[in-house]
C-alpha cells in the first residue's frame, strides 16, 4: 500500500490490528489529520483581521452577538458560583471559566429542534437557549425556586422542556448512552433531530463513553459528542494520540478544534450536524482548552466585522452585569424547598410512616431555618 500525504491514498499505520489478519480497517490521511490536528479560525491574539472569512460558519450576525452575550452571562454566573463555594454556601461546582467559547459555540451550531444532553459543564447551553439567570441561580442554591427542588448538582439546571436541553448529568459519561438513545429514537421516527452531548475529558475513560460511541457508530445515529479537553484541569486516562482520534475506532468522524475559538467550535458542530442530518452518522469533536482567553479573540473579530463595536460591547457587558446582580439579589434570600418536595415525583402515594417523618422534618426546619 502506498504511503504519503494524499487525501485519497490511505497510509497503513502502526498499531492497526493483528498483522496476520486478512484485512485491517484504515482511514485516509485527511481523516487522520482532522482527528489529530487543531482547527482554528480566529487568530490566537486580538489580530482578528487575519481571520479567514471563507472559514467562518454561515450563520447570521445576530447568532454571533447572542453567542457573545451568552458567554458573558456564563462567565458572570460562574464567578458567583465560585464565590459561593469559597463562602461555603454550596459544596461543589464544576467551573466553566475559559470554556465559554466551547460551550456556547456548541450550542450556536445547532438548530432549534435539536436536543442537548449536557455533561457536568455543558449546562451553560441552557442559558444560551433561554434559561433565565434567576432560574440558574435558584438551581445553584437549591432553593424553593429551583425547578429540580435541589436534586441536581450545582450548575446542572433543569431547563424548560421547550428548550430541548435535558438536565445535566450528575456523573461523568452517563449522559452519552442517553444521547445515543435519543438520537436512535429520532432516526427510527424519521425525524430530522440531531442530538448533541457534551462531556469532559475524564469521561473518555468511562465505560459509558464506549457504550455511547459504539452504539452511535454501529447504528449510524444522528448524534454529535463535544468533549471539553482541559489538560491542566484533568488528565484523561488514555494512550491515544488525541481524544478525537478515538472516534475512528468506533467508525465515526473525529474532529479536533481550538476550544477557545467560538467560530471554530460552532463551525465544527454545524458541519457535524449537517453530516448527521444527511444520514452520515455521528461525530466526536474534541475542543482543546489550552492557554488563551476566548473573549478577546471573539470581541476583536466582532468589531472588525462591524457586528459589535466598542460602545455596543460595553453596553452589552453592563446589561449582563446588571441582570446577574439583580438575579443574585432576588434568589440569595430565598429559603429551601418545602419538606414534602423530598418525595414529590417519587411515590404515587405517601405512606403514613413517611408522612409522619415529613411532618417531623417540617417542624425541625421551622425551628432552625429562618428566611
Amino acid at each position: 500500500m502506498a504511503k504519503g500525504g494524499s487525501s485519497t491514498t490511505p497510509t497503513l499505520r502502526a498499531g492497526m490490528g493483528d498483522p496476520d489478519a486478512l484485512s485491517v480497517e484504515i482511514w485516509s490521511d485527511e481523516v487522520y489529520r482532522r482527528a489529530t490536528g487543531l482547527q482554528a479560525i480566529l487568530p490566537p491574539t486580538d489580530g482578528a483581521r487575519g481571520a479567514d472569512r471563507a472559514a467562518v460558519p454561515p450563520l447570521a450576525a445576530t447568532v454571533w452577538r447572542d453567542a457573545y452575550r451568552a458567554m458573558l452571562r456564563l462567565r458572570a454566573l460562574d464567578q458567583i458560583a465560585r464565590d459561593q463555594v469559597a463562602r461555603g454556601r454550596i459544596g461543589s461546582y464544576l467551573e466553566t471559566r475559559g470554556a465559554e467559547a466551547a460551550i456556547v459555540g456548541a450550542a450556536a451550531g445547532l438548530g432549534p429542534d435539536d436536543v442537548v444532553v449536557p455533561g457536568g459543564r455543558g449546562g451553560g447551553i441552557a442559558l444560551y437557549r433561554g434559561l433565565s439567570a434567576r432560574t440558574w441561580l435558584a438551581q445553584l442554591f437549591g432553593n424553593a425556586g429551583d425547578p429540580s427542588r435541589g436534586r441536581q448538582l450545582p450548575g446542572s439546571a433543569a431547563a424548560p422542556r421547550a428548550s430541548n436541553v435535558v438536565p445535566g448529568a450528575a456523573h461523568g459519561g452517563t449522559q452519552l448512552p442517553h444521547a445515543t438513545g435519543i438520537a436512535w429514537a429520532a432516526k427510527m421516527q424519521q425525524k430530522s433531530t440531531v442530538v448533541l452531548a457534551t462531556l469532559d475529558a475524564a469521561a473518555t475513560g468511562a465505560e459509558d463513553f464506549h457504550a455511547g460511541l459504539n452504539f452511535a457508530g454501529v447504528f449510524r445515529v444522528p448524534v454529535v459528542f463535544v468533549c471539553l479537553n482541559d489538560a491542566k484541569r484533568e488528565a484523561p486516562l488514555t494512550r491515544s494520540e488525541t481524544l478525537a482520534v478515538k472516534a475512528l475506532a468506533y467508525g465515526i468522524a473525529g474532529v479536533r478544534v481550538d476550544g477557545r475559538d467560538l467560530l471554530a467550535v460552532a463551525g465544527a458542530v454545524h458541519a457535524a450536524v449537517d453530516r448527521a442530518r444527511r444520514g452520515e452518522g455521528a461525530t466526536l469533536i474534541e475542543a482543546v482548552l489550552d492557554e488563551g482567553e476566548p473573549f478577546e479573540r471573539l470581541r476583536a473579530w466582532l468589531a472588525v466585522e462591524k457586528i459589535l463595536d466598542a460602545g455596543a460591547e460595553a453596553a452589552l457587558r453592563a446589561e449582563v452585569e446588571a441582570e446577574v446582580r439583580a438575579a443574585l439579589a432576588a434568589e440569595e434570600p430565598i429559603g429551601p424547598p418545602p419538606a414534602h418536595t423530598v418525595v414529590e415525583d417519587v411515590l404515587a402515594a405517601t405512606s403514613p410512616a413517611l408522612a409522619e417523618q415529613l411532618d417531623d422534618l417540617a417542624r425541625v426546619r421551622a425551628q432552625t431555618i429562618r428566611p
